[in-house]
């Protein structure tokens, strides 16, 4: 694990790690606990929360391992972490008021997850809204939600030419990036200076362009050639990659400037206020 770095929630320091490998952050369990339950000794409370959802036949609790951390006498000492995933679910078992809002939240995007299972429809709504509210334009919003529709069309296009696993998907999704942009996904987000933010969210308008012409090219080939294997899949990937590398470079040519940004949406001022105030 690597960049340990600091978060503030509900006035509390929390100590958390991002995992390169996993691209996950993990946070310190008895600093959220702490923060939400109040306790003089979260260490305890974490003691016996487990116990209680050992108990109960909860998972989570295998989930949580034991990383060194910086402690309040600047030590390097032992301490459990969790993810994103299990943190929430380790909230879900605080009984206290100040947890309450966060069982609300999940709460509502679980019924609003099973909303959108019966009408696919809202899900793009709530896209959209999300993305103006964090303050996108309108005609940037546009082409997200239309290179998604293109993504959309390629996976369903893989899964029919027997493409199953996630790993498969991001091979062949990072032979398509590295054919037009000349870098592999992490790469490209190392570039941009993300981690677990979704790249294609901090794309400028060209580069969403030359995603989706890269990404449409590798469909129309796939459905063309037809490939057999995961072998085959790969070359066609990196053919239809290839259109929009081409395309890549005479525009660079022509633009005198690189096409690939260094620039995310996290460093326009305008939108850390949006995001901040939408917090």
């Amino acid at each position: 694990m690597k960049q340990e770095q600091l978060a503030i929630f509900a006035g509390n320091t929390i100590r958390r790690h991002w995992d390169e490998g996993q691209e996950k952050w993990f946070f310190s369990v008895v600093d959220v606990i702490g923060a939400l339950s109040r306790s003089v000794d979260p260490t305890a409370y974490w003691r016996k929360l487990k116990e209680r959802l050992k108990k109960e036949g909860s998972q989570t609790v295998t989930k949580c391992h034991g990383l060194k951390m910086v402690s309040v006498d600047g030590k390097l000492r032992l301490t459990d972490v969790a993810d994103t995933e299990s943190m929430f679910r380790i909230i879900q078992s605080i009984p206290s008021p100040n947890a309450e809002p966060f069982k609300l939240w999940l709460a509502r995007v679980g019924y609003e997850r099973v909303e959108e299972v019966a009408d696919p429809e809202l899900a793009i709504q709530r896209a959209m809204a999300t993305y103006l509210k964090k303050g996108y334009s309108k005609e940037w919003v546009d082409l997200r939600l239309k290179s998604i529709e293109i993504r959309k069309d390629l996976t369903n296009e893989w899964s029919d030419r027997g493409i199953k696993t996630n790993q498969e998907f991001g091979i062949l999704t990072d032979d398509i990036t590295f054919a037009w942009a000349g870098l592999k996904t992490k790469n490209y987000k190392q570039h941009k200076e993300l981690k677990k933010e979704n790249l294609r969210d901090h794309m400028t308008n060209l580069e969403l362009v030359l995603t989706m012409l890269a990404e449409v090219s590798t469909t129309e080939i796939s459905k063309k050639d037809q490939p057999q294997t995961f072998v085959e899949n790969r070359h066609v990937a990196k053919k239809g990659g290839g259109v929009a590398g081409v395309a890549r470079k005479q525009l660079e040519k022509r633009l005198g400037r690189s096409v690939v940004s260094k620039d995310n949406y996290l460093q326009i001022p305008q939108a850390k206020k949006n995001i901040k105030g939408s917090l």
